[in-house]
C-alpha cells in the first residue's frame, strides 16, 4: 500500500474508533432506539432515491436490515445507554468474529483451520477477561447486551454472505432503509412518545453533530473509503488496519470521556487484538475481518469473480467474507 492509502486506512480506523465516543454523546441527547433510528435515516435518505433498486431478493434486504440494523445496533445503543463504556464497547463488539465463525460453521458448513481456531480462542479469552473486568467495575447487564449485539452482527455477516449483493454501496443504502420505522415504533413503545418528542424538540448542535458523524462519517465515508481500499489492494493487506479500531476506541474514550482503562481491560484488549490478528494477517483467511458486516459479501464476491476469471475450471472457494469487524 502507498503511504497515502496507509494514511487513509488509519484514518478510517480512527473514525470508526471515535464513533463509539460520538455514540456516547448522541445517547446523552436522544433515547437509544430513537438515536439508532435517526442514524439509519441519515444513511438511507436521500441516497435511496438515487442508487436504484437492490440487485438481490427483497427477503435478504429485510433479513439483514432487521438483524443488523434493528437488533444489532439497537442492542449496542441500549447497552451503551445502560452503562457500557464506549471504549470497552469498541473492544467487546469484536467478539462478532467468533460468532460469525460459529454461524458459518453451522449454516455454511465451513471448517475453520487450526490457526483460525487458535486466534478465535485467544480472542474469546480476551472477551472473557473483559467480562470479568466489567463484572468488577459496572453493570454486567450492559455487557451482555453488547455481547448479544455481537451475536446478531455475526448472524448478519453470514446472511450477507448468502445474499451475495453485487453492489456494496447500493446494498448498504437499502439495508439502512429497513431499520428506521421498526426502531421508531420500538422507541415509541419502550421509551415513550414524550421522551422522543422532548429529545427532538430540544435537539442541540451536539445531537445533530452526533447523528451526522455516526451516519455520514462512520457509515458513508468509512464504507466508501474502505471499499476503495479493498478494490485497490488484496484484503489481507487492508485487513490488519481494522485492528486499530478498538485501539482508537479505547484511547479516544480515555482522552475525551475520561474512561479509565484498567489492567484487566488492557489485557483483554491485547488478547482480542492478538487473537483476531492471527486470523486477519493470514492471506485469504477471514479477509472480511476488516470491514463492516454489510460490506463483507460484496468484497468477497468480487474476489470470487476474479478467481473465476483466472480459473475457469470452477468457482472460487473460500471462507465466509463476513467474519468481520463492523463497525458501527
Amino acid at each position: 500500500m502507498t503511504p497515502r492509502h496507509i494514511a487513509l486506512a488509519v484514518l478510517i480506523a480512527a473514525v470508526w474508533g471515535l464513533n463509539f465516543v460520538v455514540i456516547h454523546v448522541g445517547l446523552e441527547n436522544f433515547p437509544p432506539l430513537l438515536f439508532c433510528a435517526l442514524r439509519f435515516t441519515v444513511v438511507a435518505v436521500p441516497a435511496v432515491f438515487f442508487v436504484g433498486r437492490p440487485r438481490v431478493a427483497w427477503r435478504w434486504v429485510l433479513l439483514v436490515g432487521c438483524t443488523l440494523g434493528v437488533v444489532k445496533f439497537g442492542l449496542l445503543f441500549l447497552g451503551m445507554h445502560a452503562g457500557m463504556p464506549a471504549g470497552l464497547s469498541s473492544l467487546v463488539l469484536q467478539s462478532q468474529a467468533i460468532f460469525t465463525a460459529l454461524f458459518a460453521t453451522v449454516m455454511l458448513r465451513e471448517r475453520p483451520g487450526g490457526r483460525r481456531v487458535l486466534g478465535l480462542a485467544i480472542a474469546f479469552g480476551g472477551i472473557c477477561l473483559a467480562a470479568v473486568d466489567r463484572g468488577i467495575g459496572g453493570p454486567i447487564g450492559a455487557f451482555v447486551l453488547v455481547i448479544v449485539s455481537a451475536v446478531f452482527w455475526g448472524l448478519s455477516n453470514v446472511l450477507t454472505r448468502r445474499a451475495a449483493p453485487p453492489d456494496a454501496l447500493r446494498w448498504m443504502v437499502w439495508v439502512s432503509v429497513v431499520p428506521p420505522l421498526p426502531l421508531l415504533a420500538l422507541s415509541l413503545l419502550v421509551e415513550g412518545p414524550s421522551a422522543d418528542l422532548h429529545a427532538l424538540a430540544g435537539i442541540t448542535f451536539s445531537g445533530l453533530g452526533a447523528i451526522a458523524f455516526v451516519g455520514l462519517g462512520a457509515t458513508l465515508f468509512g464504507f466508501v473509503a474502505w471499499s476503495f481500499l479493498l478494490r485497490t489492494y488484496d484484503a489481507s493487506s487492508v485487513a490488519p488496519y481494522s485492528l486499530l479500531v478498538p485501539v482508537f476506541g479505547m484511547s479516544s474514550s480515555w482522552l475525551l470521556l475520561g474512561e479509565r482503562i484498567s489492567p484487566l481491560a488492557g489485557g483483554a484488549a491485547a488478547l482480542v487484538v492478538l487473537g483476531i490478528g492471527l486470523t486477519a494477517l493470514r492471506p485469504g483467511l477471514m479477509a472480511g475481518l476488516a470491514r463492516p458486516g454489510w460490506m463483507a459479501a460484496p468484497a468477497r464476491r468480487s474476489r470470487d469473480r476474479q478467481a473465476e476469471g483466472g480459473a475457469q475450471a470452477g468457482a472460487a472457494n473460500g471462507t465466509v467474507g463476513g467474519v468481520a469487524l463492523r463497525a458501527r
